[in-house]
């Protein structure tokens, strides 16, 4: 999906730039431009990063509930 319209970004992009090392809103515009021109993608592009940047505690649980 298109979070960023002023520049193009997609939310895989985001998800990319995160798995890259991107840890930062201003690290992100710099790389992407993604909150850089009327900054209504910023909110939404934060929560993706933040998702992207944190650990994904299900899965860990479903590893973790399986039998040795």
């Amino acid at each position: 999906m298109y979070v960023c319209l002023c520049f193009g970004v997609t939310d895989r992009e985001i998800r990319k730039a995160a798995d890259n090392g991107i840890s930062s809103m201003r690290q992100l515009g710099k790389e992407l431009g993604v909150g850089r021109q009327c900054g209504r993608c910023a909110c939404t592009a934060r929560e993706i990063l933040k998702e992207s940047r944190s650990p994904d505690y299900m899965a860990l649980a479903n590893l973790l509930a399986q039998p040795a």
